[in-house]
């Protein structure tokens, strides 16, 4: 049976929900190291930001992985499709086998790549959103961590606590500028759980 993998750093691996868990394992901590921020302005958690690559904005973290109990690659992307609501384009892929890969990034991609390699692994798939966070803002302006402070301070209490779950919620292996400076915010008092 072929290896399939689901590379993981934010909501994926707290945020459980059976109908996509199921099909997969533990999370194991030793995946790639990939560039992530906080850059994406989130519509469903009421604006606050969450966790994307970004090779421009990123730090470098090591993220997770869990291995598919699926048996078609097909499959595992189609889940992780759902689960994310997004669209299949969002969904990266590397295939061993050079069949279907697919990512906004050819640095990532590499990265992804070598590391499946030195693991024999046939197959990963990742969620591939984009930040969003000049053309969400309000007012537009490129992701800084300034910017991005000065917008959750102008979120409403409800959406504050959602960033700050979604902040404190995020494995220990993220470590960004931008997590470090919002933690240290007065309003970011501690975990929302």
């Amino acid at each position: 049976m072929p290896s399939v993998v689901i590379l993981g750093w934010g909501s994926l691996l707290w945020d459980v929900r059976p109908e996509f868990s199921r099909f997969h394992g533990a999370w194991e901590l030793d995946g790639p190291i990939l560039p992530l921020e906080f850059s994406r302005i989130s519509a469903t958690r009421e604006r606050s930001l969450t966790l994307v690559l970004d090779e421009a904005n990123g730090s470098p973290c090591q993220v997770a992985y869990a291995r598919s109990t699926r048996r078609d690659p097909d499959d595992v992307i189609a889940d992780l499709r759902c689960r994310e609501g997004t669209l299949l384009r969002n969904v990266g892929c590397y295939f061993r086998d050079s069949s279907r890969n697919r990512s906004r990034s050819s640095n990532v991609f590499q990265l992804v790549e070598e590391w499946a390699a030195a693991r024999s692994i046939d197959s990963v798939v990742w969620t591939d959103l984009p930040s969003n966070f000049e053309s969400m803002s309000e007012p537009s302006c490129p992701f800084s961590t300034a910017a991005a402070v000065s917008h959750l301070r102008s979120l409403p209490a409800s959406a504050k606590a959602k960033a700050a779950e979604y902040i404190w919620r995020a494995p220990d292996f993220v470590s960004t500028p931008l997590r470090s400076i919002v933690q240290a915010e007065p309003w970011f008092t501690g975990p929302v759980l």
